[in-house]
């Protein structure tokens, strides 16, 4: 393994400490992020598929979301075999989304609407047709042969560990060319690369610097428990997370606010192993809690989402959760017992085709929860409120629905609705020629659900979304904030309280279809000192009422300390 003194060194003379950050590094503590796919966003040219120009025409649109960071999916050259996760040159965009001009303009539009920019990097493995796979194929003495991890014999352990079960066969695949055995922990077309080997980390050090010379703000680390994997043949994995060290030390060295996310669906003692201390990735996705999160919605419960929460490890000071509702994939079930899974598919994917890997649910939000408006926001709210900051995956913000007949994760990747016109506004190409279809017909249709009719419409979910993440934006105290849960009295209804300097936000969800009324364990006459930020509906505030509050069927209340009350 090699050093990380020397690594540094080899890229430019990083000096071995690079310092603590500024508070003006630490924004990513309290974002708001919006997460897209520039192919499905918006068309500029009209050949089908979204583009950068398009991305940057419409950036107005997502700055008035009120987001402060946009996540873009890989949009490198690919023959898009795996969402673009497939990729055959880290240093160029796809050619039909545009140039790197292109992007270097959108970059500096978004910059100017106070955006920062997370691009993801799936540098766990390339694509088979990567320059750098086929001349480690082709030539045993090649630099490039150990790029990859091959085996001569077949190993005795080729299907174990198998990313898709029940639509991937095998985790080794055999090149007649090379005449070895090659691993993939995914796709046999997705090879992956070999962590342990220097020249691999120097190559990732050097995809990450370019990006940032063109304004990214940070990556999310595709698949990063199998990115720091040491493959053996016939052998269990170990795995390096030193690596992660190495990266956040380069980072911190080239520009001071980048950050690291990390997808790590790992259980909650290995979490900290990615943190390492505040020394290694800034942030991961809370997996574990998501998957709570869901089976408290499924059971009109809020003991499973505050079993989630207290699950995770203590967080180090620099460090952050990114929460979600849904994303590109399927929604993971995984860290779920059976029992507790089988719950969440009866109430969210009662038929086989809406159930994924054995272990998902290939849904959108809306969809799931019958596109019932009180459901949506509650879920919403919830989610916004959780310890960390928040992740909104394009389309959910209008209640976008999914197209069942897509094969595997697709339902959930169509086309951005933005009218009620042809292709939904997203493209002026022929139909046929649509990169992903758009949803016309039932509930989701586009006539229906899309961003011209819902701007101008104060009540729609849209505009809702808005004053949502306003009010999240107007609540630090969620993002750097000791957290705590609250006893209710009450098995539906899940109560927080954040303490931040002098401030205090408390928020109430009722996941019930009941109506309830609960007593907060606070100090005397507490809740006499917080306003009111967002709810449901405009409650009456009642005087005497003490520390008890209403809460509708699926209601939701935010109150924040109001320092006027406290002198």
């Amino acid at each position: 393994m090699t050093k990380r003194s020397g690594i540094g060194r080899s890229l430019g003379g990083m000096p071995p400490n690079v310092g603590r950050p500024n508070v003006i590094d630490l924004w990513y503590k309290n974002s708001v992020v919006y997460s897209l796919n520039v192919g499905t966003f918006m068309d500029s040219d009209g050949d089908g598929i979204g583009d950068f120009k398009g991305l940057t025409d419409q950036l107005d649109y997502i700055a008035r979301l009120g987001v402060t960071c946009l996540w873009l999916l890989p949009f490198y050259p690919s023959p898009g075999m795996d969402y673009g996760y497939d990729v055959t040159d880290y240093y160029n965009i796809a050619p039909e989304l545009g140039t790197l001009g292109d992007f270097v303009e959108f970059s500096h539009q978004a910059r100017l609407r106070g955006l920062k920019l997370i691009i993801d990097l799936p540098i766990n493995h390339t694509s088979e047709q990567h320059p750098w796979f086929q001349q480690a194929r082709t030539d045993p003495r090649s630099p490039f042969r150990d790029y990859y991890n091959w085996s001569k014999a077949k190993p005795a352990n080729v299907n174990h560990g198998m990313a898709f079960p029940g639509h991937q066969s095998s985790v080794w695949t055999y090149d007649p060319l090379a005449r070895a055995w090659y691993f993939h922990r995914f796709y046999p077309h997705q090879p992956d690369l070999n962590i342990c080997n220097p020249a691999v980390r120097q190559e990732i050090f050097k995809i990450v610097g370019f990006w940032l010379e063109l304004g990214v703000s940070g990556f999310r680390i595709d698949a990063a428990p199998f990115l720091v994997e040491e493959v053996r043949p016939n052998r269990a994995a170990s795995r390096h997370y030193e690596f992660f060290g190495e990266l956040r030390d380069f980072l911190s060295w080239r520009r001071g606010d980048a950050v690291l996310i990390a997808e790590a669906n790992v259980p909650p003692k290995e979490m900290q192993q990615f943190f390492g201390g505040g020394s290694r990735l800034h942030m991961l996705f809370a997996f574990l809690v998501n998957q709570y999160l869901f089976l408290a919605l499924a059971t009109n419960s809020a003991a499973p989402l505050a079993r989630g929460l207290t699950r995770l490890p203590k967080l180090p000071q620099l460090c952050q959760w990114v929460q979600f509702l849904r994303n590109h994939d399927e929604l993971d079930l995984g860290r779920l017992t059976e029992k507790e899974r089988n719950e969440v598919y009866t109430i969210f994917a009662p038929d086989a085709d809406m159930r994924l890997y054995s272990r998902g649910i290939r849904r959108r939000l809306a969809p799931m929860l019958r596109n019932e408006r009180k459901r949506i926001e509650m879920a919403f709210s919830l989610m916004f409120s959780l310890p960390g900051i928040p992740v909104i995956y394009y389309g959910d913000e209008l209640g976008l629905g999914d197209d069942l007949c897509l094969p595997e994760r697709w339902p959930v990747r169509t086309c951005m609705q933005w009218s009620d016109d042809e292709n939904a506004g997203f493209s002026t190409c022929a139909e046929e020629y649509l990169i992903h279809p758009v949803i016309m017909t039932g509930d989701h249709r586009a006539e229906k659900i899309n961003v011209e009719a819902q701007q101008r419409d104060p009540k729609s979910l849209l505009n809702w979304v808005r004053r949502l993440v306003d009010t999240r934006q107007s609540c630090p105290e969620v993002g750097w904030g000791k957290w705590s849960c609250l006893e209710t009295h009450n098995p539906a209804v899940f109560a927080q309280r954040f303490a931040w300097e002098q401030g205090t936000v408390l928020v109430l969800h009722n996941l019930a279809s009941r109506n309830c009324r609960v007593k907060l364990d606070l100090g005397d006459d507490e809740m006499e000192q917080h306003a009111e930020l967002l709810g449901n509906r405009v409650y009456p505030r009642k005087k005497g009422r003490g520390n008890t509050i209403e809460l509708d069927a699926y209601g939701y209340r935010w109150f924040r300390s109001n320092p006027s009350a406290e002198s």
